[in-house]
């Protein structure tokens, strides 16, 4: 009798089971439900929870005719009470199966569901930050557009002849732009020829003064200077060898530059005579 009562007690635990598992099944959503239909672990459950469901069907309606219950395996039973005390042990193994079954089912639909959470979370911020990289790299090539137009400009009006070359780095020297003046009087001197190329020279030799680079300037001054030792640029040249130098402070070669440009031209302009007059008393050419 009370073999009976657990065996009851056993049916109506898997009903209440297999209830459990339905609502489970039917409560989930789609796509979960989609998986687990279609799935060979979900087919398996649902054999087992009906086989179990006919098994337990069978006990009762052999309950309810007063017959003796039906052994669930194949291995004849030695006597009523040891079959009886068989079919629990092997009802209540077989819903922990199931239960573990659940729990593992349950467990691999939470695990699918937290993946599929984070690829949309993953595909979404992907979208989001190519539509912000598309966006920002239109508006780089937007504001890049008047720049390069900007720069095509500069670069068309910038001179290229000798004499436009010449104009723009004595405007940039009046400005005291001297490493444009210097640039300019290079390019040019890369093409001048006669008087053009004596005044490029100078104006190299000019921007370098401004530059503070002394010893090239003095080298640049006599350049200019030995390419026209006659021209009205060679006492200015001499004039700027002798500023060169003496501030350099090297008043001997000074001096020696200053008494070339009076050996020279003992007569020459009242403006390079003052300047002559004046580098003398620094270098104290006359002592």
């Amino acid at each position: 009798m009370k073999s009976r009562v657990k065996a009851l007690r056993v049916v109506r635990h898997g009903l209440v089971f297999s209830g459990l598992v339905a609502v489970l099944m039917g409560t989930t959503s789609p796509l979960s439900h989609a998986q687990d239909v279609t799935s060979r672990e979900g087919i398996a459950l649902q054999n087992q929870i009906l086989g179990l469901k006919q098994t337990l069907s069978q006990m009762q309606a052999s309950q309810g005719e007063g017959g003796a219950l039906p052994p669930p395996s194949a291995t004849p039973a030695t006597g009523g009470g040891a079959a009886n005390g068989d079919l629990v042990s092997q009802l209540l193994e077989r819903v922990n199966t199931l239960e573990q079954q659940q729990r593992d089912m349950r467990g691999e639909i939470d695990q699918l569901t937290n993946d599929l959470q984070q690829k949309t979370a993953a595909l979404s911020k992907q979208m989001a930050d190519s539509q912000f990289a598309a966006q920002a790299g239109a508006g780089a090539a937007a504001a890049a557009a008047p720049a390069a137009a900007t720069a095509a400009d500069t670069a068309a009006a910038q001179p290229t002849t000798p004499d436009g070359l010449l104009s723009a780095g004595k405007a940039a020297l009046q400005k005291r732009d001297y490493d444009t003046a210097h640039d300019n009087a290079e390019a040019a001197l890369k093409n001048a020829k006669g008087a053009f190329r004596v005044d490029a020279q100078f104006l190299l030799a000019q921007s370098l003064a401004g530059q503070k680079q002394y010893r090239q300037s003095a080298v640049a001054y006599y350049d200019a200077y030995r390419q026209s030792p006659k021209s009205g640029r060679a006492p200015d040249a001499l004039l700027g060898v002798t500023a060169s130098l003496l501030a350099l402070g090297d008043k001997k070669a000074a001096c020696e530059a200053l008494g070339k440009l009076n050996k020279e031209f003992p007569s020459p302009a009242p403006r390079v005579a003052h300047a002559a007059e004046t580098f003398g008393r620094k270098g104290n050419c006359n002592g």
